[in-house]
């Protein structure tokens, strides 16, 4: 599978802020274990590829009668690896419903400097875990998912700051318009349950949520005798929190060893997230 997307840039605090520009490629490999009823998988993402933002600041104020303004503008761009993501994932299929749970961690070895507007690594380790259900009706061409999952953020020892717990939520419905071709309609939803802490969260707790929803589309194809998978999707940010917002943007090609006879949930790539996704 090899994922594009948008990435996230630091800001002056230590959060995490979406960069106005970005994608990555993701490689992860799989296999599957029968396991309680069900399939025991494991994916091992790793991600790679650039990511440029720009920000635009413009600061007012007034020395007594004068008034001043000064505008601003810095703008960053990098090309190189994130932080490894191992992933177990445990799936179940009765009919048209499938479930999952899964177990995520990120490994803080990616391209990171505390220096920069934008990093591809996280300068801190996390951990994510949650659930998934998806309905797949192959005779309507319908099909319904839902994520959701907590993430905990360790503290980034090059700040001394610890992003809060998070918790966020990822949906997807669509429909096949043929065997090869879907279109459908995605969202998300981020919010921070805990504040930020450590001697880096300068402007303290620093809670932030964010939500999005937007059109997708895709095909599948065969792969030199696997299947193919392309999805371009889009996203409108909004009730943004101490968060930038605006248009995020996916295009995602993944490989899959056989046809699927059944759909399960996948983590979008939150990152990635934190989004999902």
């Amino acid at each position: 599978m090899v994922i594009f997307g948008d990435l996230f840039s630091r800001d002056a605090d230590g959060g995490e802020q979406p960069g106005n520009v970005g994608h990555a490629a993701t490689f992860p490999t799989h296999d599957e274990t029968p396991v309680w009823g069900g399939r025991l998988g494991f994916n091992l993402y790793v991600p790679v590829g650039n990511a440029r933002t720009e920000i635009d600041q413009l600061v007012t104020g007034a020395l007594g009668p004068i008034g001043f303004a000064n505008q601003n503008s810095i703008s960053d761009g990098l090309t190189s690896f994130g932080d490894p993501a191992p992933q177990l994932s445990l799936k179940w299929n009765q009919g048209v419903n499938n479930f999952m749970i899964y177990s995520r961690g990120g490994i803080p070895v990616g391209d990171y400097n505390p220096d920069r507007i934008v990093n591809l690594g996280d300068g801190h380790g996390s951990w994510d875990n949650g659930l998934g259900y998806t309905y797949f009706n192959t005779t309507t061409g319908i099909e319904f998912t839902a994520v959701s999952g907590l993430t905990y953020n360790f503290k980034n020892p090059h700040t001394d700051y610890q992003n809060g717990i998070d918790w966020h939520v990822d949906l997807e419905a669509s429909r096949f318009l043929s065997k090869q071709f879907y279109v459908g309609a995605v969202g998300y939803s981020f919010n921070q349950l805990t504040g930020d802490t450590g001697s880096g969260a300068i402007l303290g707790p620093y809670i932030s949520r964010i939500s999005a929803v937007g059109p997708e589309i895709g095909a599948l194809f065969p792969v030199w005798g696997m299947q193919g998978s392309l999805n371009l999707r889009g996203y409108w940010e909004f009730a943004a929190q101490n968060r930038s917002s605006g248009w995020n943007t996916w295009l995602v090609f993944s490989i899959a060893r056989t046809a699927p006879t059944e759909r399960t949930p996948n983590r979008y790539q939150i990152d990635e997230k934190r989004v999902a996704t």
